[in-house]
């Protein structure tokens, strides 16, 4: 560099940092939503969060944005500029107003709601698909475990996140108070359950991929069940990094 590039340099002094992305969250109600969308507001690491829902209302939450959808079919939905994705499959608490109008994704809609993101711009994508325990063979946990994954992942994303928690088995209907009674004393038994073979909490599941979103390389990552467990044993940032270290 000559001294008067250098002079010039100087002058224009420091490159401005690059401005913060925009995210697009679909499925924010729930349990797993609600802390996914928390997380993400309280790392300040976006510029706007544009949360989808299907009725009018008035976020509560500084840098977010709610973004009415008209219809359940996201091919015909007008575009939202974005860069980064969320879908988070999670069933909502229909007892409270802010879920019940927020908009909420089923699993049959996941290969056109990744496609209506990716034309608005969107290349990075977090996709969280929870599943029953004992019901993904070990084979799929670090694999695309059916059609519709396969059609995300090869839609052309830059960066695609799979995570797969497991979800906590529902109880069964009784048919009797006998039948009542014996469930509530064999679930006695549940608290003997080995802490690493519990599903893992939503703010473990939360932190893993808002890290996992500004940490990850190109490529598919597919995040097993285990992995967000082990954020109780050590740090986010080093979870991921051992995780998606080569």
């Amino acid at each position: 560099m000559t001294l008067l590039n250098a002079l010039q340099a100087a002058q224009r002094g420091p490159a401005p940092p690059a401005p913060l992305p925009v995210a697009l969250i679909a499925g924010a109600a729930g349990t797993l939503g609600a802390e996914v969308l928390r997380r993400l507001v309280g790392g300040h690491h976006y510029r706007q969060l544009r949360v989808l829902a299907q009725e009018d209302m008035t976020p509560a939450l500084d840098r977010v944005e709610m973004v009415r959808v008209p219809s359940d079919d996201p091919s015909a939905w007008p575009l939202q500029p974005a860069t980064v994705g969320v879908i988070v499959f999670d069933a909502p608490n229909l007892y409270n107003d802010r879920e019940r109008a927020l908009w909420t994704p089923q699993p049959a809609q996941l290969p056109a709601l990744a496609a209506w993101m990716l034309r608005c711009g969107v290349h990075t994508l977090a996709v969280v698909v929870p599943h029953e325990q004992g019901r993904l063979p070990q084979a799929l946990k670090a694999g695309l475990a059916n059609l519709d994954e396969h059609a995300v992942a090869s839609m052309g994303f830059q960066r695609l996140l799979l995570v797969r928690p497991a979800v906590t088995p529902q109880a069964p209907p009784h048919a009797n108070v006998l039948e009542w009674l014996a469930h509530r004393m064999l679930s006695i038994f549940a608290y003997m359950v080995p802490s690493n073979e519990m599903p893992p909490r939503a703010a473990d599941l939360a932190a893993l991929v808002d890290e996992a979103l500004r940490a990850m390389p190109p490529g598919v990552h597919i995040a097993p069940p285990e992995l967000a467990r082990r954020t109780r044993e050590a740090t986010v940032q080093e979870t991921v990094r051992a995780w998606l270290a080569p």
